[in-house]
């Protein structure tokens, strides 16, 4: 009894904190009332569904390898490495990402978004940083139009500039009109000088209309996607009305590219500078004064997720060729309730069960195993809370295991206990050298499962992964409940109360 005290402390500091690592979840799964901030703050501290329980997307997608020298072994591990490191940064939790053969990848991604995870993983996120050519505009438009009116082979009556319109500084285009202009300036993509190209802008709405802004550019990128160190996204600074509430993605250039990007802009001051993303200028600034820091903005129409996606995107480079979804399924919610509620009737059912065989066969000693055993399960989700662990399926089937272990430890312990009563020890005598001579099998049993269940999630997958996870932490927290706690609660109640007859 010198330390009971002591002992009685670190199981009090061990609820606690198991307390506070199991409340994020508790409030995330039971508030129906959160809001979007509070419920991205909770997931990031709490324990997380997997996705036969909470439903998700299960991807296979196939690289473009299309005029590529590359091999594809080679493309597809570059490619794996910036999905990965693109939905990690996209805050899905127990992503299974997975090389296969031919250039395929599989994605299984839990409760997400299904277009924004899709275009999150497939887009190519070409970034250029390409000179506006506006003194040679009118130039062009000026050929194309003589061309069209010359050549009676096309079946466009209106000139080419009838279909332009005012947006702003900039020409533009009326949406309806795309597929027409696409049209014409593929029938005249030679007269476009070769070093010159023309680009649009993304849709936006002005003046009642969609539109897309119109561009002529150079066809050289003065610097490229690849030289970005950081990209943030952050509210939009601008104080034109167009990009009022609007969020922008702040970049920021590698040292050289800094040195770079500084003399382009001393030598092209009062020009424009157009930002392409994957053939989409999404906004062509002027250059009022060179820009030594090596930053820049790219600002637009963006949302805050579509800033924060693209940010994402820039952070962790650009896809070395393009992908595409050879395979797609959705596992629905509704599974993941079925899957739920028959796996926790599962563990209940057993976990009962066993309640009551403790009960009955051991008595008030059983009652106590039956503490320890609750003591378990709670410690069990506080430590999977706690690290930000998944629960799946197979998951659900470790804690079922987990209950049966942690009984076993106690029947080895009470045996041990009857053995000594039996030789005519006394209750005192009797219950420490039951748990003394008891601990080494326990530990033996448990290590040895422990060493399996660490092998099975190192080498394992998907759902060998899950419940070689739940049965790991089970064991672990099992060593701690079944031998400490236990020992704790009868050596209380036997000094507290003066038991002199165990029954056990």
């Amino acid at each position: 009894m010198r330390n009971i005290g002591l002992r009685i402390g670190i199981v009090i500091f061990v609820l606690v904190l198991g307390i506070i690592a199991i409340y994020p979840t508790i409030r995330l799964y039971t508030d129906k009332n959160l809001s979007k901030e509070t419920e991205i703050a909770l997931s990031k501290k709490a324990m997380h569904l997997g996705l036969d329980l909470k439903g998700g997307m299960h991807l296979v997608l196939e690289m473009d390898t299309t005029g590529l020298t590359e091999t594809i072994g080679d493309l597809r591990d570059r490619a794996y490495e910036i999905i990965r490191n693109r939905i990690d940064e996209f805050g899905v939790y127990e992503p299974v990402i997975e090389r296969q053969s031919g250039g395929r990848i599989l994605i299984q991604l839990p409760g997400v978004d299904r277009d924004r995870a899709i275009d999150l993983i497939e887009k190519v996120a070409h970034l250029e940083f390409i000179l506006v050519v506006e003194d040679r505009i009118e130039e062009v438009l000026g050929q194309i139009d003589k061309f069209l009116q010359v050549e009676d082979t096309f079946a466009f009556e209106e000139p080419f500039t009838s279909y332009l319109i005012r947006v702003e500084q900039d020409m533009g285009i009326d949406v309806r009109d795309e597929d027409s202009v696409r049209a014409i300036l593929d029938q005249v993509k030679d007269l476009i000088p070769a070093d010159l190209q023309i680009l649009f802008g993304p849709r936006e709405s002005h003046q009642g209309r969609e539109v897309r802004r119109f561009y002529l550019l150079k066809k050289k990128a003065e610097l490229t996607g690849e030289v970005i160190r950081d990209a943030k996204h952050e509210p939009a600074q601008s104080q034109d009305l167009q990009h009022l509430g609007s969020w922008q993605v702040s970049i920021e250039f590698k040292r050289e590219a800094a040195r770079r990007f500084a003399t382009l802009t001393g030598k092209n001051i009062n020009k424009r500078l157009a930002i392409v993303l994957d053939g989409i200028v999404q906004s062509a600034p002027t250059i009022v004064t060179r820009i030594p820091q090596g930053r820049a903005m790219i600002t637009g129409r963006f949302t805050a997720e579509q800033a924060r996606d693209l940010a994402i995107i820039l952070r962790a480079g650009a896809l070395p060729a393009p992908l595409k979804i050879v395979e797609e399924r959705t596992v629905g919610p509704s599974l993941g309730r079925d899957s739920i509620t028959s796996g926790i009737r599962a563990v209940l059912i057993a976990g009962l069960l066993v309640i009551v065989f403790m009960l009955i066969y051991y008595s008030l000693s059983g009652f106590v195993a039956d503490i320890t055993l609750f003591l378990n399960l709670f410690l069990l989700v506080a430590i999977l809370s706690a690290f930000r662990g998944s629960l799946t399926m197979p998951g659900i089937a470790g804690i079922a295991l987990t209950i049966g272990m942690a009984v076993d430890a106690n029947v080895l312990i009470f045996e041990r206990i009857r053995e000594e009563l039996n030789i005519g020890k006394t209750t005192r005598t009797a219950i420490d050298q039951g748990f003394a001579r008891a601990w080494v099998t326990i530990f033996d049993s448990n290590v040895t499962t422990i060493i399996i269940g660490v092998i099975l999630f190192i080498f394992g997958s998907g759902p060998i992964k899950g419940f070689a996870l739940i049965l790991t932490i089970g064991l672990v927290s099992n060593l701690f409940c079944a031998v400490f706690v236990s020992k704790v609660i009868f050596n209380y109640f036997t000094y507290k109360f003066d038991v002199r007859k165990l029954r056990i």
